[in-house]
């Protein structure tokens, strides 16, 4: 049974490493630098920080991710009222920071990068979360209806969903100068 798992893994982290390709490269490089600061990697500002703006955004960040250790013992078993306003409200607030950065335009990047911040259990809260944070004013307008339209019906009506961790951690990968012979 183990060489039968196995052997289902390469498939699926292929699959995942196939959706991450097709992200823009805005989003796939907000997710690899989301994932170096929530991990502490590498040291973000040193290696993301392109200018002085970007350097104040992923301290602003580290700040914010701050949070994720408590968040994800936080990941509620049912969906009860009262086991979930802890969760959910901080899961919205972190959200809509990522989603103001303006990097992750849709619900497949979005689900993308938290399931690896937060793990396959949060997976059942990313679609109200999304859609939450998608809808705040503090967003433009034009970026909240384009969102909200990136969610599938499927999506934010999944009747279950994979208890799988995700495989695939994106990196940043650095240039290698080709030398011509």
């Amino acid at each position: 049974m183990t060489t039968q798992m196995k052997r289902a893994e390469g498939p699926l982290v292929l699959a995942e490493l196939q959706e991450f390709a097709s992200f823009s490269p805005a989003a796939q490089r907000y997710i690899r630098r989301s994932l170096d600061v929530a991990f502490c990697r590498v040291d973000a500002i040193e290696v993301w920080s392109r200018d002085k703006g970007e350097a104040r955004a992923i301290r602003e960040q580290s700040h914010f991710y701050e949070a994720l250790t408590a968040l994800r013992s936080l990941v509620p078993d049912n969906a009860g009222p009262t086991s979930i306003s802890d969760f959910i409200g901080q899961v919205i607030t972190l959200t809509a920071f990522d989603l103001a950065q303006a990097r992750i335009t849709s619900f497949g990047a979005y689900r993308f990068l938290y399931e690896r911040l937060l793990g396959a259990n949060a997976r059942p809260w990313l679609p109200a979360a999304f859609c939450a944070a998608a809808a705040l004013p503090h967003l433009h307008p034009l970026q909240r209806r384009a969102l909200l339209h990136s969610i599938s019906e499927a999506a934010a009506t999944a009747p279950g969903w994979s208890p799988r961790e995700p495989g695939f951690f994106p990196e940043w990968v650095d240039k290698v100068e080709l030398i011509a012979r």
